[in-house]
């Protein structure tokens, strides 16, 4: 079985945009990862960006995910 996950890219809203996205195709979210959970020393994170989503993954159907995440403000 072939399959095609599409990754698609945010500037902020890829919260609300995957809230749509549930209420459409159903199901649950697999992952979700903001950009809190890997902020670090190494690795600071911007105030106003802690909350934001860094990945998201919806399963659609048997076969198939819907991913996405937002670069934080920093990189452009």
């Amino acid at each position: 079985m072939i399959a095609i996950n599409q990754w698609i890219n945010f500037n902020g809203n890829a919260e609300e945009a995957f809230t749509f996205y549930k209420s459409v195709f159903g199901g649950e979210f697999s992952k979700i990862v903001r950009f809190k959970d890997l902020s670090s020393a190494e690795f600071p994170v911007a105030k106003n960006e802690k909350n934001k989503i860094m990945q998201i993954a919806l399963p659609i159907g048997k076969h198939n995910v819907l991913y996405a995440g937002m670069f934080p403000n920093y990189a452009g």
